[in-house]
């Protein structure tokens, strides 16, 4: 099936526009920009820049996808805009592409889910079924894990880690990392304890949700070291794969690690 391009839609010759794509009026796609099959490009979009968009990705009105990096170091290079499959850009949703200093590439996986006004700044690595509620804000060099969730107007600083499984209250400003499977709200974040209810969801266990909280309890809420409270989690648990995720999230952590 040939894509449908609406007579109104400015679409340059030089694109790459997969079969199956719809394209509404007023949309504008630029010369180096490839859509993969049955995509959507809702009237008043935007695609632009070196960006490749996998398949069954739908993109809402007035949403802005491969724009040039918000960097003052930024002087045109040729940098890129990489996306999955089967994500959803809201209206008003802006994805800008990396710059050379951060790798040139900003990355986003498949199956995520960008909610109106979200912004996802240069460089940032995005993984899978990642979700950021209405205004979520990702400065540049942000990593966001598989199956992360960011509430409405919550804000990621540059450099900043969020990890899987981890759930950001509304408003949450997030300054430091976010570990793995952990709750964290407030200005600056802290952490709340375990996700539960998201990890109940994506079908952990009750004995996985049990190990990993008995985890919380000794990182942060024991007293001890976190390096000496990590020895003593991992010589109890050196072959359960959480632990061992939670725990080289932890170690490899540049900025610092969110805490109670």
């Amino acid at each position: 099936m040939k894509a449908q391009i609406d007579a109104r839609a400015a679409v340059d010759p030089a694109a790459k526009i997969g079969d199956g794509c719809i394209i509404g009026a007023f949309a504008v796609i630029g010369p180096e920009v490839e859509i993969g099959e049955g995509c959507r490009v809702d009237a008043h979009a935007l695609v632009q820049g070196s960006t490749r968009i996998g398949p069954r990705n739908q993109i809402f009105p007035f949403a802005s996808i491969g724009t040039a990096p918000q960097d003052l170091g930024y002087r045109g290079e040729d940098t890129r805009l990489e996306i999955g499959s089967d994500n959803t850009f809201r209206e008003f949703v802006t994805i800008n592409r990396g710059t050379v200093k951060g790798g040139g590439v900003t990355r986003i996986g498949s199956q995520n889910l960008f909610m109106a006004y979200c912004h996802v700044a240069h460089d940032c690595q995005i993984g899978d079924r990642v979700v950021m509620a209405n205004a979520a804000t990702l400065a540049g060099h942000v990593i966001v894990e598989d199956d992360a969730i960011l509430g409405g107007l919550s804000a990621v600083h540059q450099f900043a880690r969020v990890g899987a499984h981890a759930i950001l209250g509304g408003g949450t400003m997030a300054p430091l990392d976010i570990p793995p499977y952990m709750m964290a709200a407030g200005n600056h974040a802290q952490l709340h304890g375990i996700n539960v209810r998201g990890l109940s969801r994506r079908g952990f266990s009750k004995e996985q949700v049990h190990t990993l909280k008995r985890a919380y309890r000794l990182l942060f809420r024991s007293g001890k070291l976190l390096e000496e409270a990590m020895e003593e989690l991992l010589r109890e648990g050196p072959d359960i794969p959480e632990i061992t995720r939670l725990l080289d999230f932890i170690r490899s952590s540049k900025r610092g690690i969110t805490r109670p």
